[in-house]
């Protein structure tokens, strides 16, 4: 260890050899002991002075216990140290702190209910306890319990022996309380050093407090439990839970104070639990949530970390205990060895001629006659002297004045000791837990039990004031436990309860959502059955899916040149663009553009306000390329629903997306585009072509790859186009080569063909929608409804009481205010669960660690969801290109845009998983698209305008 240290810990502090009591941590509180004799009587000043001698003189001896600030602060962050190589894999088996996971997965919300059992075994006696919890607002934990004895020859005799007299002792309880009927729920406090593997699967490592049961160790004790139980058959009970009493403290406190993820206990030995971020814990999978740990830190120092401050008293009980070079940090605190450390300070003082005269008795010099309790007692304001004379007299001793003062002085040390290593342990703890949160400050609570906590005068002052010191903006509340390990088993039960019907509850509601490999099988096929209907000339006026010629011939064959404008108007913003397409050895594609917006007042004006809108941002982008008075072929992108009757002509046949704009609906905005610019008379264009943002993605892509011949789009809306053969476009003349199809897919299920798999989310999300009835597919997969699916799934969870505690904030009831955006950022795998619950927060949701497992993995069903009907409707149109064109096997590129396919982690994978298992014969490569409606519409003029030279030519 570092020497600096060990000098600082053996130093007297600093300044002045000897220090006045009353500049001591404690010489407040002596100050008042000192000023009364050991007979009551008062003293004189003479009598204090020499009180303050004997203080003195104690400090100079017993200097080395009396650790500084620096020290304590070192000691926590050892202890810090230790605690990461515990829950490290590798360095797991050698470290001294064990850190072992309890499958402890949550703390109580306070909605707990139901009728439990408890079964406590940590010593001589046994307890079986009834804990009734009812949540009906008030919150009421009622209990019930009964102590048996376990004698002397079971501890000794075989396992067998020891559970069937356990079994038989839970068949008298359950007579006794007529509940023999009932099968209940049964956690069981099992106080021994335990390697868990399961919630309700515990394997004892060895056994403690004088037990010796053969054929126990190495096994777990709760299937031994349950054959003692099943071989009587009299009664049948649920085992659903093992914990130790340090996590059941935990627990109990948590019920009451749900910010309690700290145990602590300090009676005769000492342990501590918290909860740790699963993504730390490597000896389990998983990362996802928290877990408790049991830290067994009694055993911090058995590897030396300590051996600079261990005195030569710490070394002389440790070689005089049961357990020599183990457990050196709870024998330097606990309540078992406090006393016995006062002893052996008196003797080698006494020894030495500073006490009693040089007198030693048998008494004291026996071990274990000076008690833990004694300490308290002589710790105690105004009697603490006299009490001190009474228990040294009672040891044969005949002490002095000063004796007693001394004593007092000795106990105050070893004491105080005792409590500012516990809050230096303590305080690395809640440290840890603040930087898991990722804050600056923490705000949490320390449930504790144990006889030295809770019986010592100071000793609790003296933990608290510690932790404030080393950790001064921390808020740090200390609950005192009542009865952790009995109700605190029957509260981890409870909570496993809760948390298992809970999650059944949800998984029920859920199951709509997850659609199986025939029911995607299904989709495909009714897909299959709209196109053919939308392609047929008889049944197109009636079909869902249009699948509306789009006049696009062609792909690019990277031949064209030239300068195109481009105009791409699809929202609120609006882009204008110039394009330059190059070929042969320079071949590529160069563009400038610059974005317009379009105020609410002109989306929902007049048709001829909105173009000459339009018009206008042209003039001004001319402008700005310094390119007025020039013509340019333009292309149109146009992502709103069009009839079209030839490549430079689209009928509107209705607005979305919030458009309004009048007198439109009808017409030809191609018109109603050339009628704008004429009445502008400032630059003449030539309307090539108009398009819409999917067809304009296949023709980007298929600029890359010559293989692209299928454009889908999966952002704030869906839609999908394909190369088909123009013998089966029976709406346009003619039956030789293809023809892109824009197919409108949104529409698909709006006659009712997918109602078998909506869900009341998705029935409640379409009704409040802008257009009822309509777009039924699109709503299921597309960026602008995913949210608000969600929000509506954690509504229902709330209202049930499945989540956030049940509390609905008017946040929550806010359409919209989940946006799609969130799905993507909660499902990024990279993104702890601590960011989850931020963004929770800026939805004005108070979540704990639990509620954001619960919202990610809502997330992912609809996301999932909806990948896999877009990979369902995606097989369809793979498949209906290879049948038409007789092939055992297809090879053909998907080119895709839309931010839900490029910035969801997972959407992309599943949906092409699921292209896949539908359409095993095509090899389906997805590429993605680079600007497909603004590129891509400047590419359609393109390659127009080849066709067109070519046939001039």
């Amino acid at each position: 260890m570092t020497s600096a240290l060990s000098r600082r810990a053996f130093l007297p502090p600093r300044g002045s050899e000897v220090i006045k009591p009353s500049q001591t941590p404690l010489g407040a509180a002596l100050s008042q002991q000192t000023s009364v004799g050991a007979t009551g009587m008062a003293t004189t000043a003479t009598e204090s002075a020499m009180d303050e001698e004997s203080f003195a003189q104690v400090d100079k001896y017993l200097y080395h216990m009396r650790l500084s600030d620096e020290t304590l602060l070192e000691v926590s962050q050892r202890f810090e140290k230790e605690m990461e190589k515990g829950l490290g894999a590798d360095t797991n088996p050698t470290a001294s702190v064990k850190m072992l996971p309890t499958f402890v997965r949550s703390t109580p919300d306070g909605t707990e209910d139901g009728d439990f059992l408890a079964l406590d075994l940590g010593g001589t006696n046994f307890r079986v306890l009834r804990v009734k919890v009812s949540d009906n607002g008030l919150r009421k934990v009622e209990m019930e319990n009964q102590i048996y004895a376990i004698p002397e020859e079971l501890m000794r005799g075989s396992g067998v022996q020891l559970f069937d007299h356990i079994a038989e002792c839970l068949a008298n309880f359950l007579d006794k309380l007529q509940i023999k009927d009932k099968k209940l729920p049964l956690g069981f406090t099992f106080s021994f050093p335990c390697h868990q593997t399961k919630l309700d699967e515990s394997i004892l490592v060895t056994w403690t407090k004088g037990f010796k049961c053969s054929s126990v160790e190495g096994r777990d004790v709760v299937s031994l439990l349950r054959k003692s139980i099943k071989k009587r058959g009299d009664f049948d009970i649920d085992i659903v839970a093992v914990v130790n009493d340090t996590v059941g403290t935990m627990m109990t406190c948590g019920y009451d104070d749900q910010n309690c993820e700290v145990g602590l206990i300090v009676g005769t030995g000492t342990n501590a639990c918290y909860m740790e971020e699963m993504r730390h814990i490597d000896l389990v999978e998983g990362d996802e949530g928290r877990m408790c740990i049991n830290m067994e830190w009694g055993a911090f120092g058995d590897d030396g970390v300590l051996n600079d401050i261990r005195t030569e008293f710490d070394r002389e009980i440790d070689m005089g205990s049961l357990n020599p070079g183990k457990q050196l940090f709870e024998k330097m605190i606990s309540g078992m060895y406090m006393g016995e450390l006062v002893r052996l300070i008196l003797v080698k003082m006494a020894k030495e001629g500073l006490l009693f005269g040089g007198r030693l008795t048998p008494d004291l010099l026996t071990r274990g006659h000076f008690e833990t309790r004694f300490v308290s007692a002589i710790e105690k304001e105004k009697e603490g002297l006299q009490k001190a004379h009474e228990i040294l007299s009672k040891l044969g001793l005949e002490p002095s004045h000063e004796d007693c003062v001394a004593t007092l002085r000795i106990c105050q040390i070893v004491s105080t000791r005792s409590a500012a290593l516990c809050g230096a342990t303590l305080a690395a703890m809640l440290r840890r837990i603040r930087d898991n949160k990722g804050g600056d400050r923490l705000r949490s609570t320390v449930g504790v039990d144990g006889s030295v906590y809770k019986k010592h005068p100071h000793f609790a002052r003296r933990l608290h004031k510690t932790v404030r010191k080393l950790l001064p903006d921390c808020e740090i509340r200390f609950i005192r436990s009542e009865d952790g390990s009995g109700k605190g088993a029957a509260m981890v039960t409870a909570v496993a309860y809760r948390l298992a019907a809970q999650h059944q509850a949800r998984q029920k509601i859920l199951e709509p959502l997850k659609l199986s490999h025939e029911q995607l099988l299904e989709v495909k096929e009714r897909m299959r059955r709209e196109m053919e209907k939308g392609l047929g000339k008889e049944t197109h006026a009636e079909a869902t899916v249009k699948m509306l010629p789009t006049y696009v011939c062609s792909t690019p064959d990277g031949t064209e040149k030239g300068d195109f404008l481009a105009l791409d108007l699809g929202g609120t913003n609006f882009r204008v663009l110039l394009v330059r397409v190059r070929n042969g050895m320079r071949r590529g594609v160069e563009m400038h553009n610059k974005i317009y917006s379009i105020p609410v007042e002109i989306m929902q004006g007049t048709g001829e306000e909105l173009f000459d809108h339009i018009v206008h941002c042209i003039s001004d982008f001319l402008e700005y390329m310094g390119m007025k008075g020039v013509s340019l072929p333009l292309g149109f992108t146009f992502s709103f629903p069009c009839q079209q009757n030839n490549l430079d002509e689209g009928i509107l046949l209705k607005w979305t997306k919030g458009f309004k704009a009048t007198g439109c609906e009808g017409e030809d905005v191609v018109g109603l585009l050339k009628e704008a610019i004429h009445r502008r008379e400032e630059f003449d264009l030539d309307v090539v072509a108009v398009v819409n943002d999917t067809v304009g993605t296949m023709m980007t892509c298929g600029y890359e790859d010559p293989y692209c011949e299928v454009g889908l789009i999966v952002g704030t809306g869906s839609n999908a186009c394909y190369m088909e053969e123009m013998r089966n476009v029976e709406l346009v003349e003619g039956d030789e080569g293809r023809m892109c199809v824009n197919m409108e897919w949104g529409a698909f299920g709006d006659s009712g063909c997918l109602d078998d798999i909506r869900t009341e989310f998705d029935v409640a999300v379409d009704e409040l929608s802008l257009n009822p009835g309509k777009q039924r597919y699109e709503k299921m997969i597309s960026g602008m409804y995913l949210g608000e699916i969600v929000r509506n799934i954690l509504m229902d969870f709330t209202k049930k009481g499945l989540l956030f505690r049940g509390r609905i904030s008017e946040r929550l009831k806010t359409r919209g205010i989940f946006e799609t955006k969130f799905l993507s950022q909660i499902e990024s795998d990279c993104l702890a669960l601590l960011q989850v619950r931020s963004i929770l927060q800026h939805l004005g949701l108070e979540s704990t660690c639990d509620d954001s497992i619960i919202v990610k993995e809502v997330c992912t069903v609809v996301a999932r969801r909806a990948a896999q009907l877009c990979g369902a409707g995606m097989a369809a149109v793979v498949d209906k290109i290879r049948e038409n064109r007789g092939l055992d096997f297809l090879k053909v590129t998907v080119g895709v845009d839309g931010t839900l396919y490029k910035l969801h982690p997972h959407f992309s994978t599943v949906l092409q998983e699921t292209v896949k298992e539908l359409s095993p014969k095509c090899e389906v490569t997805f590429l993605q698209s680079e600007d497909g409606s603004g590129k891509g519409a400047a590419l359609i003029t393109a390659v127009a305008c080849r066709i067109r030279e070519a046939g001039q030519r």
